[in-house]
């Protein structure tokens, strides 16, 4: 077994118990006060210099080396949870209802916190590690508040990596994907403008909640017939909201989803689509339409040799045959994206299937997999090290 491995592995116990308390502690983005206090107060244990509320909830600790000047690498995770009830029956389940850890983000401080506390003992390399506790992942800005807060200028970096949990892989399996590894994402909003009418007089009204029906299904000729077969798109409705009674057609109807797609252009193409089709398609109905867009995340796109570098780390933790280059890119998306804008680096996926309840992640009944907790936490060792040995 891998040195780093086998002692991380002594400490899955505490390293659970921590895990346990955040867990019961969920808290949402930009909320996470008490998850960041825990983390600052941990780091700082450890001889590690601290910085708190760096983009509102975040937290940076950086660890110099012991042999002098050198790189700097930067070592991410996200701390906040989701507006979900768990529906679990786990002694450690969230105290908080309405909130939960149902994507892993427990999990994820947690391996970064046994990482950091192994490598302020361990401070045998050049340069310095920097550790980012990120707020707010899930849709909330946080990396894009971090960015703005000067994560970059205050702490300069030459790379940076990110990882997540994956519940479709063994346990301990690690993947990784070299470029576009995870889709960049707009949230729109088409506002529908009519006139309003008595149900039994069609003919004076500009129908808005007619408009909003033939919108919806207008907009799925846009994967089918603007983007290119060997593309990947999606345009999806998810909200329609409108009418107020059986006897009266709506005069206003408002529509709302969201896009994903692996390149710029794609994202500017499905951009310039929907408000052509949304308007024209209105229009024919009488309606006049506003289109309104959101940037929540851009294309996750890893540099080659840094995803090799990730895969080379995690390969020495759990084996060759454990570590593979993903087939395809993730159809979901990340915000530590706008962080790979800045910065060169890479995202992995590390396996996960926790006994507890369904597996998948955004489930009420997920749970993180506390077995890959020392996995995860030496990979991030491993990283740091060979990085800072070159």
């Amino acid at each position: 077994m891998n040195k780093i491995l086998e002692t991380l592995e002594a400490e899955r116990e505490e390293l659970a118990e921590w895990r346990h308390d955040f867990h019961m502690h969920p808290e949402l983005g930009l909320e996470e006060t008490r998850t960041a206090g825990i983390v600052a107060q941990k780091l700082r244990s450890w001889g590690i210099e601290v910085t708190e509320h760096v983009g509102v909830t975040g937290v940076v600790g950086v660890i110099n080396g012991d042999l002098g000047p050198g790189r700097s690498i930067g070592l991410r995770c996200d701390m906040d949870a989701l507006p979900i009830t768990e529906c679990s029956s786990q002694s450690w389940k969230s105290t908080v209802k309405g909130k939960m850890h149902a994507c892993g983000h427990d999990g994820h401080t947690t391996m970064l916190l046994a990482a950091a506390r192994y490598l302020s003992q361990h401070r045998n390399f050049r340069g310095r590690v920097v550790l980012v506790f990120q707020p707010a992942e899930e849709g909330t800005g946080g990396a894009l508040a971090m960015i703005k807060d000067g994560l970059f200028e205050r702490f300069p970096m030459d790379e940076i990596y990110g990882m997540h949990n994956w519940t479709d892989v063994e346990p301990g399996t690690f993947a990784v994907k070299s470029g576009a590894a995870m889709a960049g994402s707009d949230f729109f909003t088409i506002k529908l403008h009519g006139k309003g009418a008595h149900g039994s007089a069609p003919q004076l009204s500009a129908d808005a909640a007619l408009a909003a029906s033939l919108v919806t299904v207008a907009l799925q000729q846009i994967v089918a017939r603007n983007v290119a077969p060997l593309d990947s798109a999606v345009v999806s409705v998810t909200k329609i909201h409108t009418g107020s009674a059986f006897n009266i057609i709506p005069q206003e109807a408002e529509l709302g989803g969201c896009t994903r797609f692996f390149s710029s252009a794609t994202g500017a193409l499905l951009r310039r689509r929907i408000e052509e089709v949304a308007v024209s398609t209105a229009a024919a109905c009488g309606v006049k339409a506003e289109v309104e867009f959101e940037s929540i995340y851009a294309v996750l796109d890893n540099v080659p040799q840094l995803a090799e570098a990730m895969k080379k780390a995690a390969a020495a933790v759990v084996g060759e045959a454990k570590t593979q280059w993903a087939a395809n890119p993730q159809m979901g998306s990340e915000d530590f994206s706008f962080m790979l804008e800045k910065v060169p680096g890479a995202y992995c996926f590390l396996g996960g299937q926790a006994p507890h309840g369904a597996t998948n992640l955004h489930n009420p009944s997920f749970d993180f997999d506390d077995r890959v907790l020392p996995t995860g936490a030496a990979i991030w060792v491993e990283l740091a090290m060979e990085r800072l040995a070159v």
